[in-house]
């Protein structure tokens, strides 16, 4: 089973880029992964609740999670990799929480950053980033200037991030181009929009993972995600292994995408 390939993966063992023919991905169809996964890494909270922890300790696991997870998406040479780090709606958690939170990301980045650089990650931050802390906007604007020309797996970060309001910001830019007289009304097309949202020259999605055990895309990538697959896991973050990541990458395989087609058209 996938799973017991890094059952022995101790907290202390560093997980590395899985290499082509790693037995990981003895069972990838390379021809059939998706080019654009998502992930809504739910479940922290829950995992330090039923182990007796507080709170910020699911999130420091999760962190563990992400960086191995992202690795793992380099080593399948995925197009995009999109995760919902902090939505819109977070604010409204405990302000301690909150408050490690942005800490964390701070210290994510700082940790981080040289080794994703190295493993030519391009990242990404989208969401309403300007209400966020300002040392810590300025660390994700140093962290994208770093990696802006990289050509590797595409890391966007959703932090303060809601699909609707993504939506919102996109058409008001627009309509600000046609009350301004650079773009008639008849020009905003589908990929006028998806040029003006914060996902720009990404592929679309093509597979929302969420961890778990809810069904629901929680205002996440909403316009981005209208062909994708979905894949659920009642795994809750911390322990969503790399096995994990690619046993969605073979359910995805097996899957008949019709596009509002029929099957087998």
């Amino acid at each position: 089973m996938l799973k017991k390939i890094l059952g022995g993966l101790g907290s202390s063992e560093k997980f590395e880029i899985p290499a082509h023919d790693s037995p990981l991905f003895k069972d990838i169809k390379w021809d059939r992964l998706p080019r654009h996964v998502a992930v809504i890494m739910d479940g922290n909270g829950r995992w330090a609740t039923g182990k007796g922890l507080l709170r910020t300790a699911g999130h420091t696991a999760g962190v563990k999670t992400l960086k191995n997870i992202l690795k793992t998406a380099i080593g399948l040479k995925l197009d995009a990799l999109t995760v919902y780090a902090f939505s819109t709606e977070n604010w409204k958690r405990p302000r301690p929480e909150v408050d490690f939170l942005m800490q964390l990301f701070s210290d994510y980045l700082k940790k981080e950053l040289q080794e994703m650089h190295e493993d030519n990650v391009q990242i990404h931050f989208i969401g309403r980033i300007d209400g966020l802390p300002a040392s810590l906007q300025k660390q994700m604007r140093e962290a994208e200037t770093l990696m802006q020309h990289n050509t590797g797996v595409k890391f966007n970060v959703a932090a303060n991030y809601g699909g609707q309001d993504e939506i919102l910001r996109a058409v008001q830019s627009l309509a600000a181009k046609v009350a301004a007289g650079e773009l008639r009304p008849e020009e905003i097309t589908e990929q006028a929009i998806d040029d003006a949202l914060d996902t720009r020259g990404n592929l679309p999605v093509d597979l929302v993972i969420r961890t778990s055990g809810d069904e629901r895309l929680s205002n996440f990538l909403l316009w981005q995600s209208a062909y994708a697959e979905f894949y659920f896991t009642k795994v809750n973050w911390p322990d969503f292994t790399p096995a994990d990541f690619v046993a969605a990458m073979v359910d995805f395989a097996g899957r008949n995408r019709r596009f509002g087609g029929l099957k087998n058209q």
